[in-house]
């Protein structure tokens, strides 16, 4: 399956990670906070949706399978 392959992407995160925050205003950090707390919730809802395809992928094989 496609899904499985690796795929070449910026690690936009690592970048994050590797930035300076000491000119960062308090309310700034806040923001950048719920961003990416936001981000975090979008990442679980797509990792979700994409285990629950697969768990139907699987039923609909494994189905198939024992039938033959």
């Amino acid at each position: 399956m496609d899904d499985d392959l690796p795929r070449r992407r910026s690690d936009a995160a690592a970048e994050l990670a590797g930035e300076s925050l000491d000119s960062y205003s308090q309310d700034e950090l806040m923001e950048r906070v719920a961003l990416l707390e936001a981000e975090i919730a979008r990442v679980k809802a797509q990792h979700a949706k994409a285990a629950d395809h697969r768990k139907l992928a699987d039923s609909l094989f494994k189905s198939k399978g024992s039938d033959g």
